[in-house]
C-alpha cells in the first residue's frame, strides 16, 4: 500500500503485520542461511516428538533453538542444561508468533567431543543400573577345555593371542569369530557374535579383542548393544580392547579386564611347562608324604603286633579263670545254702520248745471277754444316745409351730406377699389375709380391727 504523507511528495508504503514477518523471515533466511555458534544449553526438552527444544544463551543474550528428530537421532549424546556447544544451523521466522530461531542441523560439545560425552553418559547410565557390580563377576576358569576369541580375522592381535596362547599350552582349542571391529557395522557383528558364543555353549571362555587406537576407533565397545550383550552372556568374557590406558565400556561389565590382547593370552591361558612341572613337585611332595606315612603305620603295626598276646594262651588264660570263677560260685552257693539250712533247725527248734496249744487257749480266752466288754459299752452308749434323742425330740415337738397350731392357735399371714401379720396395725380394712390352722387354712377380709385385746385373752 503506498501512500503520500501531506506536505511531502515522497510516497510512504504501509506495511501489514503478515507482510513485515514475510519480509523480515526472507531478510534473515537469505542473509543468515548457515550458521555456526557457540552457546550454553537451557531450557532443555524432548516432548513426545522427540524434538529438541532449548534455548542458547551467553552472558547478554539467548535464541531459542530447535533441532529436529531426523538430526539429533544421529548424535552420539544427549545436549543437557548447562552444557557449552557449538552448533550448525540456519535461522529461521515463526510467523504465526513472529519470532525468531535457529533451526540446528549439528551440535557437538565445546572443548569436550561428542564420543567422550557419549561415553561417560553411558558409563553413568549403566553404573546406576547395577551393570558393574562386582557380584555379577563369574569366575575365570583355571584350565579352560576350549576358548573363543571375538575379533578381526586379519589383524595382528588375532595372531599375537594364537601365538602366545599356543606357546603357553601347545594342545589348547582355539575358535575365532571374526568381527569388524570398528566402523559402521562392527556393533551388530560383534553382538552377534556374542549370541553366537552362547547359542553354541561350546566354550569355557570369551576374549574379545582389538588393537589400541583412538575413542573414534574404539566406539563399538562403547555402545549400549555391545555392553548389554557382554552383560547378559552365560559364558564368561575377558575384554582385551586397546592398550593399558585405554577403557571402554566392556571393560566394565566383562569378568575379566586384560590390559592388552596380549595379557589376555597369557592370563586365560596357564602355561604348560609351569604346570608339568608344578604337577612333578606335587607327585614328589606326595610319594615323600606317604612314604613316610605309611613307614609310621607300619611302626605303630609292629609295636601293637609285639603287644598282642597269642590267641591260645589268651584262651587257656580265660578257662583257668573260667575254672576258678566255677569253683567259687559253687563254695559261695554251698556256704549261703548250708547258713539257711542252720537258721531253718533254729527256728524248728524253737516251734518245738514252746507249747503252743496252751497259748492258743488262753488267747480264744481272752477275745472271748473282750468281746463281751465291748458289747456291753456299745449297748449301755446306745441307751444314753436313745435318752438324748427323745428328750431333744420333745424339745422339738414342743417348739414346733404344728404342736402350737393344735393346742387352738392359728397363724395369720397376706394373701399376696404370703407376710406374717403379728400386728393388728399392720393390716388394712378390705384386705385379704390367709389364717392358717392346725388342720386346714380360711381365706379371710378384714371388716375392722382392734389394737388391744390383752384383757379378752
Amino acid at each position: 500500500m503506498n501512500s503520500s504523507h501531506p506536505g511531502n511528495s515522497i510516497p510512504m508504503r504501509i506495511f501489514s503485520v503478515t507482510e513485515l514477518t514475510s519480509s523480515i523471515k526472507i531478510l534473515l533466511e537469505e542473509n543468515f542461511s548457515f550458521i555456526w555458534i557457540n552457546g550454553e544449553i537451557s531450557n532443555f526438552s524432548k516432548p513426545s516428538s522427540g524434538h529438541y527444544y532449548f534455548s542458547l544463551k551467553d552472558s547478554r543474550s539467548q535464541i531459542s533453538a530447535v533441532m529436529f528428530h531426523g538430526q539429533n537421532r544421529r548424535l552420539t549424546f544427549l545436549p543437557e542444561n548447562g552444557m557449552q556447544i557449538t552448533a550448525l544451523g540456519r535461522l529461521s521466522v515463526y510467523e504465526p508468533r513472529g519470532t525468531y530461531q535457529i533451526i540446528i542441523e549439528h551440535l557437538e560439545p565445546k572443548g569436550i567431543g561428542a564420543l567422550q560425552i557419549a561415553f561417560e553418559q553411558l558409563k553413568e547410565k549403566l553404573k546406576n543400573e547395577g551393570l558393574f557390580d562386582i557380584r555379577h563377576k563369574r569366575p575365570i576358569p583355571l584350565l579352560p577345555n576350549k576358548i573363543t576369541v571375538i575379533t578381526s580375522p586379519t589383524g595382528a592381535v588375532v595372531h599375537d593371542i594364537i601365538k602366545i596362547a599356543t606357546r603357553r599350552f601347545p594342545n589348547i582349542c582355539i575358535t575365532i569369530i571374526p568381527v569388524s571391529v570398528q566402523g559402521s557395522g562392527a556393533e551388530n557383528e560383534i553382538v552377534n557374535a556374542i549370541n553366537l558364543l552362547n547359542s553354541r555353549k561350546d566354550a569355557d571362555l570369551a576374549i574379545i579383542a582389538r588393537g589400541g587406537g583412538s575413542l573414534e576407533d574404539l566406539q563399538a565397545f562403547n555402545s549400549e548393544s555391545v555392553a548389554r550383550a557382554v552383560f547378559s552372556s552365560d559364558i564368561p568374557i575377558v575384554s582385551a580392547i586397546g592398550h593399558e590406558s585405554d577403557y571402554t565400556i566392556i571393560d566394565f561389565i566383562s569378568d575379566l579386564r586384560a590390559p592388552t590382547p596380549s595379557s589376555a593370552a597369557e592370563i586365560v591361558v596357564p602355561d604348560k611347562t609351569k604346570l608339568l612341572n608344578l604337577i612333578h613337585a606335587k607327585q614328589k611332595f606326595l610319594e615323600v608324604f606317604f612314604r613316610s606315612y605309611i613307614e609310621k603305620k607300619r611302626s605303630s603295626v609292629t609295636q601293637a603286633t609285639d603287644r598282642l598276646i597269642d590267641p591260645k594262651r589268651k584262651i587257656q588264660d580265660f578257662r583257668i579263670r573260667t575254672d576258678d570263677l566255677l569253683n567259687r560260685m559253687i563254695r559261695s552257693f554251698s556256704y549261703n545254702n548250708q547258713r539257711l539250712y542252720d537258721k531253718l533247725e533254729f527256728v524248728k527248734k524253737r516251734l518245738y520248745s514252746n507249747p503252743l496249744a496252751g497259748r492258743l487257749h488262753s488267747g480264744h480266752i481272752s477275745i472271748d471277754g473282750m468281746k463281751a466288754h465291748i458289747r456291753k459299752n456299745l449297748l449301755n452308749s446306745l441307751q444314753k444316745k436313745r435318752s438324748s434323742l427323745q428328750e431333744v425330740a420333745g424339745k422339738l415337738n414342743a417348739l414346733s409351730p404344728v404342736s402350737i397350731l393344735n393346742r387352738g392357735y392359728s397363724i395369720t399371714r397376706t394373701k399376696m406377699e404370703k407376710k406374717i401379720i403379728s400386728d393388728a396395725g399392720l393390716v388394712s380394712i378390705g384386705q385379704h389375709l390367709e389364717i392358717i390352722l392346725a388342720k386346714g387354712m380360711l381365706n379371710c377380709i378384714v371388716e375392722g380391727e382392734k389394737l388391744h385385746v390383752k384383757e379378752d385373752v
